[in-house]
């Protein structure tokens, strides 16, 4: 079964075992073995694995991974560095230059923020190749909505970064008044002219979490 290595295995233990996730397994099986899927089956857990349960003190909400060569790597928005950032993280990494000054990075790669505590989730964690949310109804979103409802428990304070309309729905899981909440248009050039751009999220996240007495994330890559 699925060994995260930290102690969202205790938290998800269970979920595991239920049978919607049993049947995700079986599908899941069948579909590495006769066509291309990404992430890699070692990646698919990555989010959990870099940011584990006590440490997330923010979460951006991504809908399914990249579904290019070589994009996804089990963290939503990021690619490996040698990979071209796509237009979405290219806004992104434009919006926190416009809030914090931060140059954008040579890479796309955001395993440093999961390890600063953003836990960088996307909604359905596998996708077919070139078949963009080809895996959406499989079960990947009952088990990702447990994580956020595992998150919202929590004592201590969280931000919660959701981007576009499927990210904006998960809102109604969070439901403990201590986590700040920020709602805005997603990133895709499609849309980051509609509230994206300028929306102050990152500078919004640092704000809170220093005035809840955590340590804000360092954006730079």
């Amino acid at each position: 079964m699925v060994q995260i290595g930290n102690q969202w295995d205790n938290l998800l233990g269970d979920e595991f075992q239920k049978e919607y996730y049993l049947k995700l397994r079986r599908i899941l099986a069948k579909e590495y073995q006769t066509t291309t899927i990404y992430p890699d089956m070692y990646d698919i857990f990555n989010a959990l694995k870099y940011t584990d349960y006590p440490d997330v003190k923010a979460v951006i909400l991504g809908q399914d991974p990249y579904h290019g060569v070589g994009q996804a790597h089990g963290l939503c928005f990021s690619v490996r560095k040698g990979v071209e950032p796509p237009p979405s993280l290219k806004n992104i990494f434009k919006e926190i230059q416009d809030e914090l000054g931060i140059a954008p990075p040579n890479h796309g790669e955001l395993t440093k923020w999961a390890k600063e505590g953003v836990l960088l989730l996307n909604t359905a964690l596998t996708v077919r190749a070139g078949m963009a949310n080809s895996h959406r109804g499989l079960g990947w979103e009952i088990l990702t909505d447990r994580i956020i409802e595992l998150l919202n428990k929590r004592e201590e304070p969280i931000v919660f970064l959701l981007w576009g309309a499927n990210a904006k729905q998960k809102s109604a899981l969070i439901t403990n008044p201590q986590h700040l909440v920020l709602k805005c248009a997603h990133p895709s050039p499609l849309s980051a002219y509609n509230g994206f751009f300028g929306c102050g999220h990152f500078k919004m996240c640092n704000d809170f979490l220093t005035s809840v007495g955590r340590t804000p994330i360092d954006w730079s890559l």
